[in-house]
């Protein structure tokens, strides 16, 4: 794909999420984002044949510019608390940016209409994550320095600990979720949380 077809398709991307985002899935068709782009329907064909085929790309562009997480080492040499700590850093700063929070406001929104779109979004993002930091859980119990147990488990408990203060205000869009200094408190309580729960047995 040459500059000027990279851009176009960009320009279709970042056109179709801020419509997303402000009309929902069912309400943003393809010729509003043609429209928006000064483009005819017909050359957005050109790169995305579906609507769905769209949505997949600006779930992709938000999670490759904020899926940090996805990609952060978790070596195994490392002490237990240290790496959730900063695996709980990384993730918890990023689902609290705006566009992730809008992200999963509009898929939860249109899952019972279009459950293709969670899949999507759970498959691109989530899932990878979790699959990883589970990985790395499963080597830390055959070592010893977990419990051993579900390492999968282990992963949904540990994301669901950061998870349930600020995050859960961010989502809905409350006061509270604006004072972000709390967020490191709160990834300090998750992590002695889990550590007492998941800790090497006596």
């Amino acid at each position: 794909m040459d500059d000027a077809a990279a851009m176009r398709r960009k320009a279709f991307v970042d056109a179709a999420r801020e419509l997303f985002f402000a009309n929902g899935y069912a309400g943003t068709t393809m010729s509003s984002i043609a429209s928006k782009v000064g483009g005819s329907k017909t050359t957005l064909w050109t790169y995305f044949p579906s609507k769905e085929d769209l949505f997949a790309a600006v779930v992709d562009g938000i999670v490759e510019q904020y899926g940090d997480a996805l990609t952060i080492e978790l070596p195994f040499d490392e002490p237990v608390p240290d790496v959730l700590r900063r695996f709980g850093n990384v993730l918890m700063t990023k689902l609290t940016a705006k566009p992730l929070l809008s992200l999963y406001r509009l898929v939860v929104g249109e899952a019972d209409r279009f459950p293709h779109l969670a899949e999507t979004f759970y498959d691109r993002g989530p899932r990878r994550g979790k699959a990883r930091m589970a990985e790395w859980m499963g080597e830390k119990m055959v070592r010893g320095e977990i419990r051993m147990g579900d390492p999968m488990r282990a992963m949904q408990q540990f994301s669901g600990l950061l998870q349930s203060g600020l995050y859960q205000f961010a989502l809905l869009n409350l006061p509270e979720s604006r004072d972000i200094s709390r967020l490191q408190e709160e990834i300090e309580a998750a992590v002695d949380t889990f550590y007492r729960a998941w800790g090497p047995e006596a």
